[in-house]
């Protein structure tokens, strides 16, 4: 009964969210995306535009969008916000020098109008390299807790390892169901 009832509610209950991921260049975004998608590390080299893949996970379809972050590219991000119900930030937790500039980024789109109902997913990624910053340490430097208005959660990830990141997407997915999308 169980098994017929989640091949049912796969079928016709199957909910879709249109996610951004951003953050500076090198952080590990694209490297997260296949991660999610196919189970493994994909050898990849620096966005230039966009990746654009359909993630499903727990009743969700997922459809992720990959943005380069590299500071030529970073002004085109708005082009993507309409329609965007969560956005997964992703920090290089080991670049301690350009944090401040993750900063600045980080705090630009939490601004936008157009994403102001969006679910903020930090992925305080690399924790697997020597000298990385701890998730609070990246919360701190990021300036999570004066984000009073709305959902934010930050998780401890290696894409390379794999760590973290389902976790980060088990919060995604029981947020977005709360809420309704």
């Amino acid at each position: 009964m169980g098994i017929w009832l989640s091949r049912m509610l796969s079928y016709f209950g199957e909910k879709e969210a249109r996610i951004l991921v951003l953050g500076l260049d090198n952080a590990g975004k694209t490297t997260i995306l296949y991660r999610l998608q196919v189970g493994e590390v994909v050898s990849t080299i620096p966005t230039i535009g966009f990746n654009v893949e359909t993630v499903s996970y727990k009743n969700i379809k997922f459809q992720v969008w990959d943005l380069g972050g590299q500071t030529s590219i970073r002004p085109y991000w708005r082009c993507y916000y309409p329609n965007t119900q969560a956005i997964i930030y992703v920090v290089d937790s080991s670049d301690v020098e350009r944090i401040g500039i993750s900063k600045e980024e980080f705090h630009a789109i939490v601004e936008e109008e157009e994403l102001k109902d969006a679910l903020i997913l930090v992925y305080a990624n690399k924790q697997d390299l020597p000298g990385a910053l701890s998730d609070a340490q990246v919360a701190e430097a990021l300036g999570l807790a004066d984000i009073r208005n709305r959902d934010w959660a930050i998780f401890k990830t290696s894409a390379i390892k794999g760590d973290g990141l389902f976790e980060g997407l088990d919060w995604l997915a029981n947020t977005l169901k709360a809420r309704g999308r």
